[in-house]
């Protein structure tokens, strides 16, 4: 047999064992057995460079990138509404099979009208990163991320050392799929036991582990991560003869894919057995799940369906309910914020809580352990609020428990503690002195809802402060290549980075400007609202607490604080420092021509149908409204979107104007007057 024939042969062999290994999980091959094929093939490619392809086996791990690319999706890729209940789960049903318009008239459904039953198919749903997967002629030849749904970052190199995603497929189809890179429960518990070896910072789940992991700019490093992948939906040409969902997840396993379980359900009763099912079986996964994903199965009614401006209306992911642990309190830390408080941590045995070892949970603040009466060495009920934070919410007495010694000083500077009228905080006022605290405020300038400096993270921030280098705000935009070079692994090409980022920052948006602040009490929401009120951070600077306490959304503490910060001669002279430098601070509402919702309130209530209240926010604003997030006296319009919770009672009890959604959009089109 000649070279080129066995180089064919060879790269068969390899890569349907990768599938009966990393997909079956049922081998045909001894690892020795594989490792030999694998050092053939090597051997013969480096003796016939000219042969080598980017599907062979061989070419799993690629060069390193300087960055990620962006790329447009050919197809969006839409978020999920969610389900917290079966009641919710059954008027979501209700609402597909009236819309999809099947009609009996000799048949009643659970509904008790002449509806049919539409059939649906029942899937866990992955905690992990989702990916977009290109195939042309069978040959992987790129992969996305999700991205913001529109635009995906190109990770093809990294994608390729996940031995779960096929190369080759066992056809010659072009075709595109979704999928969810994971980690092992077991792969992350390993990661971070090396990662704590090698004195590294740890991840919290598996989930930060996958999505770290798959981030690299190294494919070297994403190939030492133990990642797999599960696809979940592919795109079919118009003229595909696959008709329904279940039979497209059949037909990737044919191509060579990993797809996950799933269950095809006659209506939705069946799909809530599948849930209940499913919420105990996933205990036993080596893999993190937080709930179920209900699709319609029929494609024909997936279409007539469509999808809001942010999700599809023919699927829904119902989640499970926060899991609750017990664990031993073994003791307490008291850790300080960017505004000085003081939050005591509980330490914990370690447990395995939603797909994750937890060792830590917030308690919030002084008086909480008093609440719960919780002492060192109780036993605690631990559980994550939004699956994500762990916090305790019960204790119960062991023989050994001991008083919590609550301290009257700052863990970090020693300062004495104040404590505020009216707040159950406790707050060290050292503001300027105490290093978590601007360690904390220079985390949150960086961060993506404010100035958003890519790269400038936890480790590096206080890397800065212990050297000298940051103590302000101002401080980031006279850092230099030297001063990032004498930082623990930060090489010539990092500082670079890190500088083009600090660069970049500087075209500022103004309401992100402010957010970055971290003025008391303001947050995201209130920054955007005093955008739209003030032209520029000047305007704002002189603004008096009347006048401010006066903006639908602020109210008399925030206005208190947001004087009280402009006051300090110290803040000013900070903002004043970083335009020095050459932040450029850009109102996106000032120039805007068309005010002619200003001073009108808007609040919205339940899901939009054809736009997300984010978008519809956004628009109102656009318009010079304002879009608070709970109603009050001073609110003249509340939005009516399906599922609406108390605001809509509460708007009729204040005899406030309810509009629907089809109102709404005449309003922002200008086709209803207000």
């Amino acid at each position: 047999m000649d070279d080129n024939k066995r180089i064919l042969e060879l790269r068969k062999q390899i890569e349907l064992n990768s599938y009966k290994y990393y997909v079956e999980d049922n081998p045909d091959l001894e690892d020795w057995e594989y490792d030999n094929l694998f050092r053939e093939l090597k051997s013969l490619e480096e003796k016939h460079p000219e042969l080598i392809t980017q599907d062979s086996p061989t070419q799993r791990v690629g060069g390193i990138s300087e960055k990620f690319n962006q790329v447009a999706h050919k197809v969006r890729l839409y978020s999920l509404d969610n389900s917290n209940n079966y009641d919710e789960l059954r008027a979501w049903y209700k609402r597909v099979v009236k819309e999809v318009g099947v009609y009996h008239t000799n048949q009643m459904n659970l509904f008790g009208d002449n509806l049919c039953d539409i059939e649906l198919v029942g899937e866990l749903k992955i905690d992990g990163l989702a990916v977009s997967l290109m195939y042309e002629k069978g040959r992987f030849i790129q992969g996305l991320t999700r991205g913001d749904g529109v635009m995906g970052e190109d990770i093809t190199n990294n994608l390729k050392t996940i031995k779960s995603i096929p190369l080759k497929l066992f056809e010659d189809v072009d075709i595109e799929v979704r999928g969810e890179i994971y980690m092992p429960v077991s792969s992350f518990e390993k990661l971070n036991k090396n990662q704590i070896k090698n004195n590294q910072k740890t991840f919290a789940n598996p989930r930060n582990a996958a999505a770290g992991s798959i981030r690299q700019l190294d494919p070297k490093i994403t190939s030492m991560r133990d990642l797999s992948i599960f696809i979940y939906t592919a795109i079919l040409d118009k003229n595909s003869t696959i008709l329904t969902h279940s039979d497209a997840m059949d037909y990737c396993k044919k191509l060579g894919f990993k797809v996950n379980k799933y269950q095809k359900c006659k209506n939705i009763e069946e799909a809530i057995d599948f849930c209940k099912k499913m919420a105990d079986y996933r205990k036993t996964l080596d893999y993190a799940t937080d709930g179920v994903v209900i699709k319609v199965n029929s494609f024909a009614s997936q279409n007539e369906l469509g999808f809001t401006a942010r999700a599809p209306k023919w699927a829904t992911a119902f989640k499970f309910p926060p899991e609750e642990v017990w664990s031993d309190l073994l003791d307490v830390e008291f850790s300080v914020g960017r505004t000085g408080i003081v939050t005591p941590v509980a330490i914990l045995k370690p447990v395995s809580l939603s797909g994750s070892v937890v060792s830590r949970a917030s308690m919030y603040n002084f008086d909480e352990i008093k609440r719960l009466d919780i002492s060192i060495n109780d036993e605690v009920l631990v559980k994550k609020a939004a699956e994500i934070i762990p916090k305790v919410v019960k204790s119960r007495k062991t023989n050994t428990s001991k008083p919590i010694v609550l301290p009257d000083r700052c863990p970090c500077c020693n300062t004495p503690l104040i404590e505020v009228e009216g707040e159950v905080a406790r707050y060290c006022p050292n503001k300027k002195g105490c290093k978590a605290q601007i360690k904390g405020r220079i985390e949150y300038f960086v961060s993506k809802q404010a100035m958003d400096i890519d790269g400038l993270g936890e480790n590096i921030i206080e890397q800065l402060i212990n050297k000298g280098y940051v103590y302000s705000f101002s401080d980031i935009y006279k850092l230099t290549k030297e001063q990032f070079l004498t930082l623990d692994l930060i090489k010539e090409k990092s500082s670079s980075n890190l500088l083009s980022a600090i660069e970049k920052s500087k075209n500022a948006i103004f309401s992100k400007f402010i957010n970055a602040l971290g003025i008391k009490l303001v947050g995201k929401e209130s920054a955007d609202i005093l955008a739209q009120h003030y032209k520029d951070i000047n305007e704002l600077k002189c603004a008096k607490i009347e006048d401010l306490s006066e903006i639908e959304g602020i109210g008399e503490k925030m206005a208190k604080s947001i004087a009280l910060y402009f006051s300090d001669i110290e803040n000013l002279k900070v903002i004043d420092e970083m335009i020095a430098l050459g932040v450029k601070i850009k109102n996106k509402y000032s120039g805007v021509q068309n005010l002619r919702l200003k001073g009108k309130s808007f609040v919205i209530t339940g899901t939009l149908e054809t736009m997300s209240r984010e978008i519809a926010q956004a628009k109102l604003k656009e318009l010079g409204a304002k879009t608070p997030s709970s109603v009050s006296k001073n609110t003249n319009f509340v939005v009516v979107g399906s599922n609406p919770g108390s605001k809509a009672s509460k708007a009729q009890d204040l005899g406030i104007k309810i509009l629907s959604e089809s109102e709404l959009i005449k309003i922002i089109e200008g086709d209803y007057d207000v």
